[in-house]
């Protein structure tokens, strides 16, 4: 059923249609009406969960942790600082192979204390052992909920699974969405059956000391489960487009690459406009590509080989930063080039804090590049001119 609404009601109800045991959430803007929209379906009694409350975002994984332990489906959604909060917990799921699904409305980090939109809480935990995914849309973002459970919950996989959606460019906005029915979801994602669970019927020992000669087994065991986790998406992507009839396609998404000259990489909301840009570009006869980046953990490094293999200049538009090093998607596309392919890589940070991203001046970032006006490398689009104060 279509219906208008945001961004924030339509994921709720998909956590609600698939069955969570329990959820434990803790506000904090932008994520802050997600949880809201839960608790006033539990209040309604639509929802046959239990809603628990915590004190802080640490206490709300902690919360998420030990009832997955026990056997529990369940959900949890946070933002910024509170993303970072919860690090330490999420380390120890990831390590502890428990199936978290949760939600981060991406926002920044401080300081200085910005509330908006970008890409630099989830990047703080891109080496945790967790399955990441960016949501293009609100409609994407409602179907990749029974997706993220489903994968999670693979018994070749068993990992958290966190589904990123912009701050306020998705989570607030209004959008036509067409809502999945809970036949359709339950015909798809089954009851949670743990492979291993907290019991005292068969006791069990889980996030145990592993002195040194067990502790590298854990690890490199976690990094095949995420090897894993790359076919398994793939067979669940299919399975679900098929149901639903709405193909997102799998890891990536590339549209006009085989003949683009330069190709545009994006992640989340800003792909939309980046696509609105290339498709008039390529109404005036500029080979310009696309490549929508789906899924970040576990990185298709092959996929995006595919995808770049003819472009003889690649744009990734960053929305966060590695203080000191490349940033982050530069990083793993630079990595998965190397040795292939050498287009010329422009690196270019934008948005950053939520500051807003004209069209113009994606038009001026991809022009530049495709007539050859700027060099390679990192820059930052956007940025005023400003002296650096040093005590």
């Amino acid at each position: 059923m279509k219906r208008i609404v945001r961004g924030f009601y339509a994921i709720a109800e998909a956590v609600r249609l698939c069955r969570p045991n329990v959820i434990c959430a803790y506000p904090i803007t932008p994520q802050t009406e997600i949880v809201e929209n839960l608790a006033e379906m539990y209040a309604n009694g639509e929802l046959d969960a239990e809603y628990i409350t915590a004190e802080s975002e640490f206490a709300a994984a902690s919360i998420v942790l030990g009832a997955s332990a026990a056997g529990a489906r369940v959900f949890t959604a946070t933002s910024s600082q509170g993303l970072l909060l919860m690090t330490e917990v999420l380390f120890n799921a990831a390590g502890m192979r428990l199936p978290i699904v949760m939600v981060v409305a991406n926002r920044s980090v401080s300081a200085p204390l910005s509330i908006w939109n970008d890409h630099q809480d989830s990047m703080t935990v891109r080496d945790a052992g967790i399955i990441q995914m960016h949501a293009e849309s609100n409609q994407e973002a409602h179907d990749l909920i029974p997706l993220a459970y489903k994968v999670a919950e693979d018994k070749r996989v068993l990992l958290p699974f966190i589904l990123n959606v912009d701050g306020f460019k998705l989570t607030h906005a209004y959008e036509p969405v067409d809502l999945l029915s809970q036949e359709v979801v339950d015909s798809f994602l089954p009851p949670y059956d743990p492979v291993v669970k907290l019991s005292t019927e068969k006791p069990v020992a889980m996030g145990c000391y592993a002195p040194p000669p067990y502790y590298m087994e854990f690890r490199v065991a976690m990094e095949h489960a995420m090897e894993r986790a790359k076919k398994v998406m793939e067979e669940v992507f299919k399975e679900w487009s098929e149901i639903i009839g709405r193909d997102y396609g799998l890891h990536v998404s590339a549209e006009y690459c085989e003949d683009a000259e330069v190709v545009a990489i994006a992640m989340g909301s800003l792909v939309g406009l980046v696509r609105d840009v290339v498709e008039e570009m390529r109404k005036e006869g500029k080979k310009v590509g696309l490549l929508k980046i789906r899924t970040f953990r576990p990185f298709p490094a092959e996929e995006v080989r595919e995808a770049l293999k003819n472009a003889n200049k690649v744009i990734i538009f960053e929305r966060s930063l590695s203080i000191g090093s490349e940033p982050p998607v530069t990083l793993e596309v630079k990595s998965a080039l190397f040795g292939h392919s050498s287009p010329e890589i422009h690196s270019v940070v934008i948005g950053l804090g939520g500051r807003d991203i004209p069209r113009e001046q994606i038009v001026k970032v991809i022009s530049e590049v495709y007539e050859g006006k700027v060099k390679p490398g990192k820059r930052y689009e956007g940025v005023k001119e400003f002296e650096e104060v040093i005590p």
